[in-house]
C-alpha cells in the first residue's frame, strides 16, 4: 500500500551540501532536504559505508524529533542503508567525522515524501502513517486481542521505499538464541536489504489509527525462498533491541489438518496492526500452483493487500502458515465473506536444498521437532508435560576424561509427574537408562543423579531423554550438549583474562598448533567487560591469535583493552597492552611438567631464588633433572648417574620463574625457583 512518493536522487557529501571544521578538527556535513506539503520523509542512502568514530543524525526542521546517531555499526553487507520516516516537510542530515576518521562513503539515492499522516497536525482524516484500512478490521488491542498479546510482539510492517508492501513475524528456532529470522512470503521479495521493518506498529486501544514509527530494523538478508508454499526467510541485519520487547513465534511443521481455529495478526493496507479469527477448521489445498491451508471466511476482522506474509497462527498460537492470497476484505462495516489461503509452513520445512528449505535455520541443534513453543515467553501449557536439562557445566573443552553429569526433570504440565526414565546417551551409544519415581507438581523438578561416562579424546556429544506416560509435547524430551575433551594424563590448563574495549563485537581468538584451532572465543556483547576463558591443551607449543575486526586493536582510542595468559601455577605466559591493527599473535607453549596437586613434588634444592648455581639432593642414581621456564620450554636437561648432590649452573638462564623436573625409578618430583 503506497504511502509515499519515491524520488530518485544522486545527493553525496562529494556533491551536495556544506562541510564546517570545528576548533577540535571534527568536521560535520550537512544536508538540508525539502519535500513541499510532506507529512513525512524518509530517505534510501545507496551508499552506507561508515568508519568508527563517524556519526549521522537526522533532524526535523523544528529540531523537536531526530533519528540516530548511525555509526559503522549500521553499515550493511550490501552497503546500502534504509531509514525510517520523520514527521516534517523539511529534515537536516549531519554527519559527524572526528579529526583523523576516514569520510567514508554515504550517498542519498532516494528520498520518499509522505503523503499519509502519522498525527492529526497534518492530516484531518484518522488514518495511519502507511495506510488505512476497512472499518471492518478490529485493532490487535481491542477485547478480541487479549489472548494474543504475546504473539503481536513478533509481528512486523515490511517498508520498502515509498510503499507498506507486507507482513512478517519474528520465528523461533532449536536453539532459542534470538537469531532475527523473519517469516514472510515469496511473493513479497524484492530486495530485503532495502527493507525498514517497522515492529509494534499498534494503537494503543480499539479505534485508534496512529501507532509507532521508531522501532525499526534496516535491512535483512533473504536465506531461504520458495514459491511452492510462498515462504521467505530473511535474517534481519541485527536483533531487535531489549527495548522493542519483541517475541519469537513458536510453529507446528506436523502439517496436520486436526486445526480447530486459526488466528492472523497483520497491518491490512499499510495500517496499525490487526487481528482476524476463524472459527472453523483451515484445511489442505492448492491455490496459484503452491500447497496452502485454505481458509473459507473470516469470522472476525479480514484481510487486505499489505497483508500478506503474515502469520497464521493455530489454537495453540503456534504458527502454521503465511498468507498468501485470497478475497477477502471489508464490505462496508462487515466482512464480506469470501477467502483467504496461507503457504504452508509444514511444506515449506523441507526442500532441495537449504535455499529453499526452513529445517536448516530453525533447527540449528538438530532435534527434529514437530511443534517448538515461542521464546522468550509464551509457551502453551499441556496436562502431561515432561522435560529435562543437562545440570552440570559440560561445554566447551574439558580438561578431564570423566564427567559426573545429573539431570534435571521438570514438570511443566498441569497433572502431578509421577513416574519418568531418563535415557543417556554419549556418542550416539545408549549408556544408561534410569528409571525415576516420586510426585513433582506443575513447575516442580527432581535432580536424577547419573553414573560417571568415560569420555574419548576430542569432540563428545552427551545426550539426556526423558520418557513419561501421556507426555503430549514431545519437542522438550530431550537435552544434549557438544563439548571437546582433552583426555590425555595432565593436560595443561591455561587463563586468558580479556579486557574488551568500547566495540566488543569486533574481538574474537584463537589457540591452534599451526594446523587445528584447539579453543576460541568471541565475539562479546559488552562494553570494557573482563572476560575470563578456560581452556586446556595437551604437551607442546601453540600460537594464540586475537582478532579485531575494525583494525584498531584493543587499545587505544576506543578503550583501554589489553589481556594475560596464565598457566596454571598462575604465571603469565603470554600478553598485551592491546596495541595492534587487526590482528596479534603469540606463541607459548605446554608441557605436562606443570604441578599437578597429586604429584609429588617433594625435589629438595637451595638457594630459592638463585642468582647462579643451584643445588639439587638426588635419591636415586640415573636421575632425568630437566628445567623449564614459564611458558613449558626445556632450558636445560642433565642425566646424572650418582645420587648425591648436584650443582646446576643457571647463569644463561634470564631472569623469571622456572619448573625443576627429576625423573627416576622412583617417579617425578618436581618444584619451582625463581631466578634473579
Amino acid at each position: 500500500f503506497r504511502f509515499g512518493i519515491e524520488h530518485d536522487v544522486a545527493f553525496s557529501k562529494e556533491n551536495s551540501g556544506s562541510w564546517a571544521e570545528l576548533d577540535n578538527g571534527d568536521r560535520i556535513w550537512r544536508l538540508g532536504v525539502k519535500a513541499e506539503d510532506a507529512t513525512s520523509i524518509s530517505f534510501l542512502f545507496d551508499r552506507f559505508v561508515l568508519h568508527k568514530g563517524a556519526e549521522l543524525f537526522i533532524w526535523n526542521s523544528a529540531r523537536t524529533e531526530f533519528l540516530g546517531s548511525f555509526s559503522f555499526k549500521n553499515n550493511k553487507k550490501a552497503g546500502v542503508f534504509p531509514v525510517s520516516l520523520l514527521h516534517s516537510d523539511a529534515v537536516v542530515i549531519e554527519y559527524l567525522v572526528p579529526a583523523g576518521v576516514d569520510e567514508g562513503e554515504l550517498s542519498l539515492g532516494m528520498v520518499v515524501q509522505g503523503y499519509r499522516a502519522i498525527i492529526n497536525q497534518y492530516e484531518d482524516e484518522e488514518r495511519g502513517p502507511y495506510g488505512n484500512s476497512g472499518a471492518c478490521n478490529i485493532n490487535v488491542n481491542c477485547p478480541e486481542g487479549a489472548d494474543w498479546q504475546i504473539e503481536k510482539k513478533s509481528v512486523a510492517l515490511i517498508i520498502d521505499g515509498g510503499n507498506a508492501s507486507c507482513t512478517g513475524a519474528l520465528v523461533n528456532n532449536t536453539a532459542n538464541d534470538g537469531t532475527p529470522y523473519f517469516l514472510t512470503a515469496n511473493h513479497c521479495l524484492g530486495n530485503p536489504n532495502t527493507w525498514v521493518y517497522l515492529f509494534n506498529h499498534e494503537a494503543t486501544n480499539c479505534n485508534g489509527s496512529s501507532g509507532p514509527t521508531l522501532q525499526t530494523i534496516s535491512s535483512g538478508d533473504l536465506v531461504a525462498s520458495n514459491g511452492g508454499s510462498d515462504f521467505a526467510l530473511i535474517e534481519l541485519s541485527s536483533a531487535p533491541p531489549a527495548s522493542y520487547e519483541v517475541q519469537y513465534v513458536g510453529w507446528d511443521r506436523s502439517d496436520d489438518e486436526s486445526v480447530t481455529a486459526s488466528t492472523s495478526i497483520h497491518h491490512p493496507s499499510g495500517d496499525v496492526m490487526k487481528i482476524c479469527f476463524d472459527e472453523d477448521n483451515p484445511y489442505h489445498a492448492n491455490q496459484g500452483g503452491a500447497a496452502v491451508w485454505y481458509i473459507d471466511e473470516w469470522e472476525d476482522g479480514v484481510t487486505e493487500p499489505g497483508s500478506s506474509g503474515s502469520p497464521l497462527f493455530d489454537q495453540n498460537h503456534r504458527i502454521i502458515g503465511q498468507l498468501y492470497g485470497g478475497y477477502a476484505a471489508c464490505s462496508g462495516e462487515v466482512n464480506n465473506g469470501e477467502a483467504d489461503w496461507y503457504g504452508r509452513f509444514g511444506v515449506s520445512w523441507d526442500g532441495d536444498s537449504p535455499e529453499t528449505r526452513l529445517k536448516d535455520w530453525l533447527d540449528p541443534q538438530n532435534v527434529s521437532p514437530s511443534v517448538l513453543d515461542g521464546w522468550p515467553e509464551g509457551a502453551v501449557q499441556y496436562a502431561n508435560d515432561a522435560s529435562v536439562s543437562i545440570n552440570n557445566e559440560i561445554e566447551g573443552v574439558l580438561c578431564q576424561s570423566t564427567i559426573y553429569p545429573t539431570a534435571t526433570i521438570f514438570n511443566n504440565g498441569e497433572e502431578n509427574l509421577t513416574e519418568a526414565v531418563v535415557t543417556v546417551q554419549l556418542n550416539g551409544n545408549t549408556l544408561e537408562q534410569v528409571n525415576w519415581s516420586g510426585s513433582l507438581g506443575s513447575s516442580q523438578s527432581a535432580v536424577v543423579n547419573l553414573s560417571p561416562q568415560e569420555l574419548q579424546n576430542g569432540e563428545n556429544i552427551f545426550q539426556v531423554t526423558v520418557e513419561s506416560e501421556d507426555d503430549e509435547n514431545e519437542s522438550n524430551n530431550s537435552s544434549s550438549v557438544t563439548f571437546d575433551a582433552v583426555t590425555i594424563e595432565n593436560p595443561s590448563v591455561f587463563q586468558l583474562n580479556l579486557t574488551l574495549d568500547e566495540y566488543p563485537e569486533e574481538t574474537t581468538w584463537e589457540v591452534s598448533d599451526g594446523a587445528t584451532v584447539l579453543a576460541s572465543g568471541g565475539p562479546y556483547s559488552v562494553e570494557g567487560a573482563l572476560v575470563v576463558e578456560e581452556f586446556c591443551l595437551p604437551e607442546g607449543c601453540f600460537v594464540f591469535t586475537i582478532y579485531d575486526e575494525a583494525s584498531d586493536g584493543l587499545c587505544c582510542d576506543y578503550g583501554e583493552g589489553s589481556y594475560t595468559i596464565e598457566n596454571q601455577l598462575n604465571v603469565e605466559v603470554a600478553s598485551s597492552n592491546g596495541e595492534f591493527t587487526s590482528e596479534e599473535t603469540q606463541d607459548f607453549c605446554a608441557s605436562v611438567t606443570n604441578v599437578n596437586e597429586n604429584e609429588n613434588t617433594s625435589v629438595q634444592f637451595f638457594p630459592n631464588p638463585t642468582s647462579g648455581r643451584l643445588t639439587v639432593m638426588l635419591d636415586e642414581a640415573n636421575s632425568m633433572i630437566t628445567v623449564y621456564d614459564i611458558s613449558g620450554r626445556k632450558v636445560i636437561q642433565v642425566m646424572n648417574s650418582a645420587s648425591g648432590i648436584l650443582e646446576l649452573d643457571t647463569e644463561n638462564l634470564t631472569c623469571g620463574t622456572y619448573v625443576l623436573s627429576v625423573s627416576s625409578k622412583r617417579g617425578d618430583s618436581r618444584g619451582v625457583f625463581l631466578k634473579e
